[in-house]
């Protein structure tokens, strides 16, 4: 049926009822009610309303066809090939091979080659570090933001993200492999060994490699077969275009997470500052046992390392919240860790602090690629378990980042080949002694600041690291731990500065503030992987709690217009004489079936009662005659108020409900079965597709009752109120139910 305008409904602007008041304002104001007033009661009136014609929609034939023709039908599609579709599938696995013939050098390779060469700068010193975390040397680090460049350049749809390490991930990594370290028996309290670097600093792998593996040789094999399953998870999730598993983890839930991993990873660079050398803690209260323990070893602190670690926080931290403040004004962030990392190994080395007052060092970092080696596939069995919430965090952060940069450029993501190309940037690298990689946002933000237009910036990166691998990495063997540790614990200032949010968060939305807090201490106090969990049970917790109970309010007319809003929300709404209408906002499901009967019952009528007072009416009858009518009804009136009209019609407003379950619908039967037999009428309004489906599929209502199901609570009340014009209002029994 078309849709009428304001003439042919018999309203018109200029048209007005009593009290002055237009019955069709060209926009509708409501006043909302105080806290104080929202038992106020609303208006009521009498003005009459013509019947409207009925909304009459006809549904699509939906074609029938059994699971076995569907999965035939698709297999019989994906096998189908053709010379379009290879190309097709080609590029769009190798997303360079679109935009790069395309590549407009005069418009985007300055910026390109500008970000590339910052961020490669800025990665050097972070590569380093952050291999510390992952319990790895420092060469690692390297070889790990080296091959992810290279491999998401050619996988990658993102144009701005930077994919390489990542100190969440660097800390799970670093707890895995200390704990396989302590079972294959290697002391977790001293330095990783060396990697087979000869006398005269040339690289040359372990020659006994394939009969012994020294600890530093073993925790690399830890690490990359962690990468390795993480790798083939997310290539898996690809595949299977499952990349909705990453809307469980929300953005309080992911900005927790990364804020308590953050304490976890301060706490384990500490001992870095202090010179001490401890064993790493594992488990629940890993937090507070590391802290114990650097309390009883204070006393044997480092003196020189503590020294140049206060330094090293004198100049890092002014400089990074000065490149923060000026962002805008420069060009490019000031690369003081790199100032920093040279002028700290310049004067270890002259200084000799290493020899004269044993400080630990990074040691000989080989120049070159190692061969490549396999993962161990023994290993596989005891780390598969840990590398799903690697992957998972992985994942997320990195779909998140290439969604928030894509939006702001204008551009699109595929998420599903966003994870092929992370995944295959783990894969493919732990051949090649890496560990896992994903998105960073503080290098994100650096790559776009300073002009990223592609991933040829990522190649530039890739370029500035391998100059540093085949040249420039044996020059920092004299740097100290203490200065990587400060390096890492100044860049986790962006996650620690996130308590500056929680205000307006608990402003916006109180239970994703609490949501924050409990996977925030979670992951600091508990552990990473323990934290995550807890954090999205608790979310889901979070999302049944809300729909367990919702919110249920009556709802009254707003005088000239079609419109039913919450009469305890605003004021001067009307009241239809006779009628109610009912809206729960939450799906109607097992667990919120019993609120949803109790809120009704609660707030209109209760046919319960009203049916037990009809009964002990018509037994006082038959017993002392009609006199017993009048105590029945002073009964009831101490259920339901005396000022209500009598109540022939609930209209259930339906259009905040996502979907019924066959609880649901059971509990529709019995609301709509209680009401009848009190002689009060039940009609469902703006049903959506599925849950007249549901409905239907349910036998909510026979074939000649679909008059009960209405598009709008407009037409419900408008269909009520004509009935009850052509009838007169009646209740069985001759009984009047006054309504609450």
């Amino acid at each position: 049926m078309p849709l009428k305008s304001e003439e042919q409904d018999g309203f018109s602007a200029k048209d007005s009822v009593e009290g002055g008041v237009q019955s069709r304002p060209s926009s509708i104001h409501l006043e909302r009610e105080e806290e104080a007033g929202a038992d106020r009661r609303p208006l009521e009136t009498d003005e009459p309303r013509s019947p409207r014609p009925r909304i009459c929609l006809e549904p699509r034939e939906r074609r029938s066809a059994s699971l076995g023709q569907a999965v035939l039908r698709r297999l019989r599609k994906s096998c189908q090939c053709s010379q379009a579709k290879a190309k097709n599938k080609i590029l769009g696995f190798f997303p360079v091979l679109r935009w790069l013939p395309k590549y407009n050098l005069k418009k985007n390779l300055l910026g390109d080659a500008m970000s590339g060469l910052i961020v490669g700068i800025l990665l050097v010193p972070q590569s380093i570090a952050y291999s510390l975390l992952a319990a790895q040397e420092p060469v690692y680090g390297l070889y790990t933001s080296f091959f992810a460049s290279i491999i998401y350049f050619l996988l990658g749809t993102s144009r701005h993200i930077s994919v390489g390490i990542f100190g969440v991930l660097c800390l799970m990594i670093g707890e895995v492999v200390d704990r396989e370290l302590a079972r294959a028996g290697y002391d977790a309290a001293h330095a990783p060994a060396a990697l087979g670097v000869l006398s005269n600093g040339s690289s040359a792998f372990n020659q006994t490699a394939d009969e012994t593996c020294d600890k530093s040789c073993y925790a690399i094999a830890v690490g990359s077969t962690v990468t390795f399953m993480a790798g083939v998870y997310q290539v898996a999730m690809g595949f299977f275009q499952v990349g909705f598993v990453s809307v469980y983890l929300s953005d309080a839930l992911l900005s927790g997470f990364v804020t308590g991993a953050s304490f976890t990873i301060l706490t384990s660079q500490a001992k870095y500052l202090l010179g001490l050398r401890l064993p790493r803690s594992h488990g629940p209260g890993s937090l507070v046992a590391t802290w114990s323990h650097i309390f009883r070893n204070i006393h044997q602190t480092n003196l020189c390392d503590l020294v140049t670690s206060l330094l090293c926080l004198l100049v890092l931290l002014p400089t990074k919240e000065l490149n923060e403040r000026f962002k805008s004004k420069l060009k490019a962030p000031i690369p003081t860790e790199l100032f920093v990392v040279v002028a700290a190994t310049l004067a270890s080395h002259f200084g000799r602090l290493h020899d004269r007052y044993g400080t630990s060092i990074a040691g000989p970092i080989p120049t070159g690629f190692l061969p490549p080696r396999a993962p161990d596939w023994s290993l596989v069995p005891r780390v598969a378990a840990d590398a799903v919430a690697i992957s998972v965090i992985g994942f997320a952060i990195t779909v998140s980042l290439s969604e928030m940069f894509a939006k702001k450029h204008g551009y699109a993501v595929r998420a599903n080949q966003e994870m092929y190309a992370l995944g295959f940037c783990n894969i493919i690298p732990s051949f090649f002694h890496c560990f896992t990689t994903s998105a960073a946002l503080a290098k994100t933000l650096v790559k776009e600041s300073t002009g990223c237009q592609t991933q040829v910036s990522g190649v530039v990166t890739a370029l500035v690291l391998a100059l540093v691998l085949l040249v420039v990495a044996p020059l920092f063997y004299s740097l100290q731990k203490s200065v990587l540790g400060v390096i890492t614990i100044v860049n986790l200032r962006g996650a620690l500065l996130k308590f500056k949010d929680l205000p307006a968060m608990w402003r916006v939305s109180r239970v994703d503030t609490v949501i924050w807090w409990v996977t925030m201490l979670s992951s600091a106090l508990l552990s990473t992987e323990l934290g995550l969990l807890i954090g999205v049970g608790f979310s889901m917790f979070c999302v049944i709690l809300r729909t367990q109970k919702p919110q249920a309010s009556l709802l009254g007319w707003v005088e000239g217009s079609e419109t039913f809003e919450s009469t305890a929300a605003y004021r001067g709404l009307q009241a239809k004489p006779g009628l109610k209408v009912f809206r729960f906002v939450a799906p109607l499901y097992y667990i919120n079936k019993e609120y949803f009967k109790s809120a009704l019952y609660k707030t209109t009528l209760n046919p319960v009662f009203a049916k037990a007072a009809q009964k002990k009416a018509a037994k006082r009858k038959r017993r002392k005659g009609a006199a017993a009518l009048g105590g029945a009804r002073d009964d009831l009136a101490v259920q339901l108020s005396p000022d209500a009209p009598e109540l022939h019609t609930l209209v259930l407003d339906c259009s905040a409900v996502q979907f019924v379950d066959t609880a649901g619908i059971q509990t529709l039967r019995e609301v709509r079965r209680d009401y009848e037999a009190v002689g009060v009428r039940v009609l469902l309004a703006q049903c959506n597709p599925s849950v007249r489906a549901s409905l239907a599929q349910g036998e909510y209502c026979r074939e000649e009752e679909e008059n009960l199901l209405f598009h709008s609570v407009f037409e419900a009340v408008s269909f009520a109120e004509a009935v009850e014009n052509q009838k007169g209002a009646s209740v069985p029994n001759g009984l009047s139910f006054s309504s609450g």
